[in-house]
């Protein structure tokens, strides 16, 4: 995996906003920062989201904050700052404090996928963030548009050369996907370049482009009303909300790509405060909220801990760039 350095300070919770809470937690204000060990937390805690509001990621990362809240006893906000597929915010809270008062909300797809697009430069690694737990994997559906006439992979492989496909941005697990299945099924057609799912999947419905490859969440509403139509999903297994839609595996086709989303801080936090905080996670995502909130967000529950978050996302950007390197693919713009 390439490396950078994260050297960007994230601003701190106002001291309105901090005096708020310690008086609520009955802690000293008269030091302004935040405790560590037993007493941790006593300030708010910042959960950084590098995607718009509104969005798959802040959903969740707005869920799963809920719940942590009500075992920590201090707001958790979420903020957003969009740009790069979440690099620029992993980047700025990788630079902060090692305090467990700024966490982020990490996707896969910018540590496995995003290096294999951009500059090293640009890269962005785990090495100098601590994951604390993995959450939830959200799975991609490659959709057809009604015009096109397309109910299985093999009519796209007829039709290769003479369509039109949506892509969604570089760097995404949607184009990894979309990409290495054209590449190894030999298909051809006209690439139409959009910045996320949400236009991808308006150009299906309008057959400006005949298939597109976006988040089941996004798609799943007009797959339910008929107007797009599932062709294949890229996770390992069927997904449990898609059950009669075959994988690319089981097509013949090494292409399992899912989103992941982690909870994650600066590298170095003191164990009790990082003790703390997974503690507050683990009871976040069994609360019945939470879990509701998975099921009617069509995610499939991922909760696993940070350690395996790293060594699962560590193999698959290995595996990813044998992909490419295999069938000479270029992510890049």
């Amino acid at each position: 995996m390439k490396n950078t350095s994260f050297r960007t300070a994230l601003v701190g919770v106002t001291a309105a906003t901090s005096l708020l809470a310690l008086s609520a937690c009955g802690g000293n204000v008269g030091g302004g920062g935040s405790a560590s060990g037993a007493d941790f937390p006593t300030d708010p805690i910042t959960l950084t989201v590098g995607q718009a509001a509104g969005g798959s990621t802040d959903l969740i990362a707005r869920a799963v904050s809920d719940a942590a809240t009500e075992d920590l006893g201090v707001p958790m906000p979420v903020v957003n700052k969009p740009g790069a597929n979440g690099a620029l915010a992993t980047q700025e809270v990788a630079g902060a404090s090692p305090d467990g008062q700024n966490l982020v909300l990490l996707n896969a797809s910018l540590i496995t996928i995003t290096p294999l697009a951009v500059g090293e430069e640009e890269a962005v690694s785990l090495d100098d963030v601590e994951v604390l737990k993995g959450l939830s994997q959200d799975d991609y559906v490659m959709v057809a548009s009604k015009e096109s006439g397309f109910g299985t992979l093999e009519d796209v492989e007829s039709a290769s050369g003479s369509f039109s496909y949506g892509t969604t941005g570089v760097g995404t697990g949607s184009q990894l996907a979309q990409t290495v299945l054209f590449a190894q099924a030999d298909i051809t057609g006209t690439e139409v370049p959009f910045d996320s799912g949400s236009p991808a999947l308006t150009a299906v419905l309008g057959d400006q482009v005949q298939v597109a490859t976006v988040q089941l969440g996004e798609a799943k509403p007009q797959i339910d009303a008929g107007e797009v139509t599932p062709i294949v999903v890229f996770s390992e297994e069927r997904n449990e909300f898609l059950p009669d839609v075959p994988t690319a595996v089981e097509s013949g086709y090494d292409v399992p790509v899912s989103q992941y989303r982690a909870v994650a801080a600066p590298e170095g936090l003191p164990d009790d405060v990082k003790a703390r905080l997974v503690e507050a996670f683990d009871a976040a995502v069994q609360s019945e909220a939470y879990q509701d909130f998975n099921e009617q967000n069509l995610l499939t529950p991922w909760e696993v801990s940070g350690e395996e978050v790293e060594a699962e996302w560590t193999e698959l950007a290995e595996r990813y760039e044998q992909l490419v390197e295999e069938h000479d693919i270029s992510l890049a713009e």
